[in-house]
């Protein structure tokens, strides 16, 4: 089985929205820096090629989507199967890389060149929809604090993806300290091993005119 890797780079996004097109057998991962106890909520929505009307149909009539989410540990925050259309919701343990990978419950041993699907997806990175309906159930001074306190959450998420930004920075300015440092050392090395094989080549020449009676 294929699988492709889309490696895409959210700094400070709190939503990206995007399709793609997979055969049905093809398995579509996404790569995600993802800061440590930051949730993580995915929508998505799949469509059938249809040969006949040469369109994509609204659904995916028969079709489910197995959504796996694991880190470079290989740890396995999720793995479920969803249906066409659905929603889920994961929590980063640790700072770094995600890897989210879709693929659809086709039972096709073959993926046929019709049998191609597009997918629908919407990532956001520490952010809660507000439900429509709670907030026209309150009246106007707790729909504010409502709204207020979304908001809130979404500054302390773009606090927190500044402060793991920060930290990777710090990390690669020591990594690269350590690398010039090494550096400076070697050429140091290097300059000592030419001037002691200067003088040793010296001496040996001028013991060798010595043992000639050259001078």
């Amino acid at each position: 089985m294929q699988m492709l890797t889309l490696l895409l780079s959210f700094c400070f996004s709190l939503s990206t929205a995007f399709y793609f097109h997979v055969g049905e057998r093809e398995e579509k991962c996404i790569i995600e820096d993802i800061p440590s106890d930051t949730l993580i909520t995915g929508t998505f929505k799949m469509q059938q090629w249809d040969i006949d009307r040469y369109d994509f149909l609204e659904s995916a009539p028969g079709l489910g989507m197995f959504v796996t989410v694991t880190t470079y540990n290989n740890e396995v925050l999720l793995s479920k199967l969803y249906g066409p259309q659905g929603a889920f919701y994961f929590t980063s343990h640790s700072p770094g890389e995600h890897i989210i990978c879709l693929e659809s419950n086709s039972t096709r041993l073959v993926s046929f060149g019709g049998s191609k699907l597009r997918i629908h997806l919407d990532i956001r990175v520490g952010e809660h929809d507000l439900d429509a309906a709670i907030a026209q159930a309150k009246d106007k001074v707790n729909e504010v604090s409502f709204k207020l306190e979304h908001l809130i959450e979404q500054i302390e998420q773009i606090v927190k993806e500044q402060n793991y930004q920060r930290d990777r920075e710090e990390n690669f300015r020591m990594t690269s300290e350590d690398t010039n440092s090494n550096v400076l050392w070697w050429a140091f090395a290097q300059t000592l091993i030419f001037i002691s094989v200067g003088i040793f080549q010296m001496k040996s020449l001028k013991d060798f005119f010595i043992a000639k009676k050259l001078v």
